[in-house]
């Protein structure tokens, strides 16, 4: 991956509660990683010897939405030049789930209009998620 033109952003919907928030953004990274594997260094050896497992190469800043910029960046995201990007979403159904193969059986008797974007993880070329998203506020 080249991360002089290329970015990634999870976009998180910032009146949900923090561990709610988190779990969101653990979620859309795991798709990432799932999704983007080459973004994810090599294993590192500190000062002492000991091995830590590689971490994501570059920063994926998390950014403030809510609920209805959610859903109008879903909907770019569908539309050309934002159609290729990638994009992962994570919803009120995937979230209230407890097993795969509910959310499985539940998404496929559900409309996407009737979800409610808890989270969306962007990424590709770094002008295109900027001009997607550079307006929002990071989450703090």
């Amino acid at each position: 991956m080249d991360f002089e033109t290329k970015k990634c952003v999870i976009v998180a919907d910032g009146s949900l509660p923090q561990g709610l928030i988190a779990n969101t953004a653990a979620i859309l990274g795991v798709t990432l990683v799932k999704n983007l594997p080459e973004a994810v260094g090599p294993d590192v050896t500190d000062g002492s010897g000991v091995l830590h497992p590689g971490i994501i190469a570059f920063p994926v800043p998390i950014l403030r939405g809510d609920r209805e910029i959610l859903r109008a960046l879903r909907e770019k995201l569908r539309t050309p030049p934002f159609s290729g990007l990638f994009a992962a979403d994570f919803s009120d159904l995937a979230q209230g789930c407890r097993t795969y193969r509910e959310f499985q059986e539940k998404m496929a008797a559900v409309p996407e209009d009737s979800l409610q974007y808890l989270g969306i993880a962007v990424c590709g070329d770094k002008k295109l998620v900027n001009r997607l998203t550079g307006n929002l506020p990071l989450l703090r």
